[in-house]
């Protein structure tokens, strides 16, 4: 398997940089990724290891897109489990710590994504972390949305409009450090089909599927509106392109793993597909 996996890798990345690059592309001189495990991709081959805890992929989305792009230097410096205070901080991984993410940029640093937001105030660990062993409770209904509400407010929506102000904050840090780079926002993909459920690969009741929807509509709805904010950077929206790629798709189309660890995805965490499909997004909007 780990073989196969590995032949696969190398012939996608192939695929993709061939198919992407099939037309002149913008040429950039040094680019830096920014984010959290949606942009580093646990567990998907090849994982590199600086450090280990980080659990950032060779695979993942700005390892394909600067292959596509061609760019003279490449710095990733994603980890898994980053949130916005990870950026100017070090973050403290296995066999780590992880450097202050925005240390990487240079003054000639001209492209920058940055992927940071959902573990801002534990938001998409608290959801992965309940929902699911409350779905017995109510499995028609909606026990986790519920659980969640107090006094008529939603507490994980009502954390959202601050992580916009510090994915705000995070962009003006990336402007003063790299004033000459073109800088992306990217958006998180969808997990939960709009209509439909799966149990068995995403057991959230079937009532809290349209609430985790929501939950992502409005986390992605405050990154756009941080970029606005910032008037100088630009958002890539991922979550409508994955529509029909959410955890209940097949496998092969799906663009996110469901709750069984693979040796391949981390659960709840996007799959190579998923990394091929948000690079090729993102190559398409820097080419708009």
């Amino acid at each position: 398997m780990r073989r196969s996996m590995l032949v696969l890798l190398v012939a996608a990345c192939t695929l993709l940089a061939s198919t992407l690059t099939a037309s002149a592309a913008p040429r950039y001189r040094h680019y830096v990724a920014l984010g959290d495990s949606y942009t580093a991709g646990p567990l998907i081959p090849l994982q590199r290891l600086d450090p280990v805890g980080c659990f950032r992929s060779t695979g993942n989305y700005p390892s394909l897109l600067a292959i596509a792009l061609r760019v003279g230097s490449f710095t990733d410096v994603s980890c898994s489990g980053a949130d916005t205070r990870d950026m100017a901080a070090p973050q403290d991984v296995l066999l780590g710590p992880n450097p202050p993410q925005l240390d990487a940029l240079r003054p000639d640093t001209d492209l920058v994504t940055l992927g940071i937001g959902g573990n801002d105030y534990s938001v998409f660990g608290t959801i992965i972390g309940t929902c699911p062993g409350l779905r017995a409770s109510d499995p028609t209904g909606n026990p986790c949305e519920r659980h969640f509400t107090v006094n008529g407010v939603d507490t994980i929506k009502a954390r959202l409009p601050q992580t916009q102000a510090n994915v705000t904050a995070v962009l003006g840090e990336i402007h003063d450090r790299a004033p000459n780079a073109e800088v992306l926002a990217i958006g998180y993909p969808r997990i939960a089909p709009p209509t439909g459920t799966c149990p068995d690969v995403l057991p959230f009741a079937d009532g809290d599927y349209p609430w985790l929807n929501s939950v992502e509509e409005e986390l992605n709805a405050a990154l756009a509106k941080a970029v606005a904010d910032d008037g100088d950077a630009s958002y890539v929206d991922t979550f409508t392109p994955s529509l029909g790629h959410d955890a209940c798709a097949p496998p092969g189309q799906a663009w996110i793993n469901g709750k069984d660890l693979k040796p391949w995805a981390a659960n709840y965490h996007p799959f190579f597909v998923g990394m091929q499909g948000v690079a090729t997004v993102t190559y398409a909007h820097l080419r708009d």
